[in-house]
């Protein structure tokens, strides 16, 4: 018994010494750090199995280049956008209706909402801000005003004939400019397939968001097919397709960028000269000159890129990307810089144009020739052309800190391409259901909202692409309809 006693006196002595005497610091332990987390993003794809089955949304993460949702919405969608929260997206359909819905990886189709519009509408374009939603309607030549989520119509607003777009700040503002080309058979077609036959100038009227009234009218070059607000709402860009200029709309007064012009110029408080430009040139017709002017430009899409303020811009019939620099001094006039421009030569009919966050890089949907074409925005040359799949009219993009994708979509393919940035080389190919109308980004760097908020409708501001296999230009002269329906 006593020896026992003793073995257990020594057994709790070796735990009592076993403890320690000395001081023994708290480890806290350290998780690894790793790579940087990857933005918040989804890519929203809408596709059509059939000009009137219901169209599928699709919704794709960033991170993963998977399929985290999918549903059918309205039937035969013809244009998708997103508001400027990058949350809520929008279809013109088939049937005259809007299908109003969230963009997010719990996106179902009992969440899709419907909203009926006037039954003489004609809707070729939304416009959707961070409140509210906005249409161009050529039915009457009117803007449709809608509130609410789903939208609600509130009234229409009269504006000059064949509008097809409408252009405004991401967040409630000041105003916005319903783009109007003017064109008197009202179908956007003739500025869609022989701008430069058109004579007559198209104009933007600005609709003061307080009171829906339009407040001045300004005059536009021949075939307005697109138009972008600066981030900081002070300048609007109309890309004029018939004429290869854009028109510069200072939206801080209300008119066009030529208050000032040389050789007197203005003087800012600072007593330093400054002009102001009414419109910039993109072909050596429109008096552009330079390396690599083509003799025609035709832009139809651009991108403000904020990081170097830069205005990157897709000129279809050129073949060429036009970097312009936009920048503004510290009391809002145009630097003495703006118009600065380089041009760079790209595939075959260039629809749409993406330029990184970070301003290095910009790619192209090149729709003749089914490639990208990604340029150097630095030292403003071509890098590379990458073969994606169909004839590509939406080119997208979102970066972090490490590196971006790019997404491209045809209107004759059930294919998403994914291009890594960091190699330049197709990270993935995501297969959809039908063809894919559009795709939209709901932001471009993980933190910020979408900036592009306006939808592109073939014949209306986007082109549309003929084969020539297909249909002559001559036949859709002749059928203006055709043309909504073909790539």
């Amino acid at each position: 018994m006593r020896l026992v006693q003793t073995g257990a006196v020594l057994v709790a002595g070796a735990v009592l010494a076993g403890c320690g005497a000395g001081y023994r610091p708290l480890v806290t332990p350290i998780n690894p750090s790793g790579p940087a987390s990857q933005p918040q993003a989804f890519v929203g794809v809408v596709s059509a199995p059939s000009p009137t089955a219901p169209g599928i949304l699709t919704v794709v993460d960033y991170s993963g280049d998977t399929i985290m949702a999918q549903a059918p919405i309205g039937p035969g969608p013809l244009s998708f956008t997103l508001d400027a929260t990058g949350s809520n997206g929008y279809t013109l359909n088939s049937d005259g209706t809007l299908t109003n819905f969230q963009v997010n990886s719990t996106f179902q189709a009992k969440n899709i909402q419907y909203t009926t519009l006037p039954t003489t509408a004609d809707v070729v374009n939304i416009f959707s801000p961070s409140a509210g939603l906005w249409t161009a309607d050529l039915s009457g030549n009117v803007i449709d005003v809608l509130t609410g989520f789903p939208g609600t119509f509130k009234l229409a607003v009269p504006v000059a004939p064949t509008p097809v777009m409408i252009v405004g700040p991401s967040v409630v503002g000041q105003r916005n400019y319903a783009i109007a080309q003017n064109v008197t058979d009202s179908t956007g077609v003739a500025c869609n397939i022989s701008p430069r036959t058109v004579t007559v100038n198209g104009q933007a009227e600005a609709i003061e968001q307080a009171t829906l009234t339009v407040s001045a009218t300004i005059p536009l070059g021949k075939c307005p097919v697109y138009g972008i607000e600066s981030p900081d709402a002070r300048r609007v860009f109309v890309l004029n397709r018939g004429d290869d200029t854009i028109s510069v709309i200072n939206s801080q007064t209300n008119t066009l960028d030529n208050q000032c012009p040389p050789p007197a110029g203005c003087f800012n408080q600072a007593g330093q000269q400054y002009f102001s430009h009414p419109s910039l040139p993109l072909s050596t017709s429109a008096g552009l000159t330079g390396a690599n002017v083509p003799s025609i430009a035709g832009p139809v899409y651009a991108e403000y890129n904020a990081t170097t303020q830069q205005l990157v811009v897709a000129n279809y019939d050129g073949n060429t990307v036009s970097v312009i620099d936009v920048s503004l001094d510290t009391y809002g006039n145009d630097s003495a810089t703006f118009g600065t421009t380089f041009t760079i030569p790209v595939g075959g009919n260039p629809a749409s144009v993406t330029a990184l966050y970070d301003g290095s890089r910009a790619y192209t949907a090149n729709q003749a020739d089914g490639t990208v074409s990604e340029v150097n925005l630095v030292s403003h040359t071509p890098v590379k052309t990458l073969p994606v799949n169909g004839h590509p009219r939406t080119v997208v993009s979102v970066q972090n800190s490490l590196y971006g994708k790019v997404y491209v979509a045809s209107p004759d393919s059930p294919y998403l391409t994914i291009i890594r940035t960091d190699q330049d080389i197709i990270d993935a190919t995501v297969l959809v259901s039908g063809n894919i109308v559009d795709v939209r980004a709901s932001n471009q760097n993980g933190s910020s909202g979408n900036s592009i908020v306006t939808s592109r409708k073939p014949g209306y501001g986007e082109p549309c692409y003929l084969p020539p296999t297909l249909l002559s230009p001559t036949v859709i002269l002749a059928s203006p309809s055709l043309c909504a329906t073909l790539p």
